[in-house]
């Protein structure tokens, strides 16, 4: 039941996220905001895919325990692409809110990012291997983690600045999406079903990207 349950609600998820960048992408109108959204959910889908398709595969077949190579290989990727995923988002925030200079807050962003993606490069993080370290798990982490608060707090600010309807809960989106993953990077290896909060952190990613698209469809009508 986990095995369809699961891979069911992994299919539309990606489906989804891919097809609204799709959709984003083409329909923006050369409003480079939007298209940066777009290009954000294909990244999104398109980077969790490489963890979420061979865990589906294992699932279905004979289980996660023999396919730690390919289920840790996606892990990989996966970190590496939400984090440029999170510099998209940063770049949407000054598009929209037409923020210009703020050069030492960009190098912020590309400190983060680059330690972020550094960090899940060294070989200490044994993602290959079924005994990966917790604590490479949370140094790796700790820069997405700050650079995940700088973009609550840029949007926070702005949103509220603005009365930017559309994005007002953008913050709140990227928030819980933190709020349920840290517990699982914590815990998770200890506690199984603490793995069930990656559901509601999708759901979450899911939602940020649903904000874009329903805001293209109203300022691109």
């Amino acid at each position: 039941m986990q095995a369809i349950m699961e891979t069911l609600f992994d299919a539309v998820y990606l489906t989804s996220v891919i097809t609204i960048g799709i959709l984003m992408i083409r329909g923006c109108k050369g409003d480079r905001q939007l298209r940066l959204f777009g290009i954000m959910g294909v990244v999104l889908g398109a980077g969790d895919a490489f963890h979420l398709v061979p865990r589906a595969v294992a699932l279905c077949t004979t289980g996660l325990e023999n396919y730690t190579v390919p289920l840790g290989l996606g892990k990989w990727i996966t970190s590496v692409t939400m984090t440029i995923f999170y510099v998209l988002l940063y770049y949407v925030w000054r598009q929209r809110y037409r923020i210009k200079g703020q050069v030492g807050l960009t190098a912020a962003v590309y400190v983060l990012a680059g330690l972020r993606i550094l960090l899940c490069m060294m070989p200490q993080n044994q993602w290959l291997s079924a005994d990966a370290p917790l604590s490479w798990g949370i140094w790796r982490n700790i820069p997405f983690a700050l650079l995940g608060l700088l973009v609550i707090v840029l949007f926070y600010r702005s949103a509220k600045k603005h009365g930017d309807q559309a994005f007002r809960w953008m913050w709140l989106t990227i928030v819980l999406s933190f709020g349920f993953y840290i517990p699982v990077v914590l815990w998770a290896d200890t506690i199984p079903m603490i793995g069930m909060l990656m559901i509601p952190k999708t759901c979450a990613y899911v939602w940020t990207i649903l904000i874009g698209y329903f805001a293209m469809k109203q300022e691109c009508k």
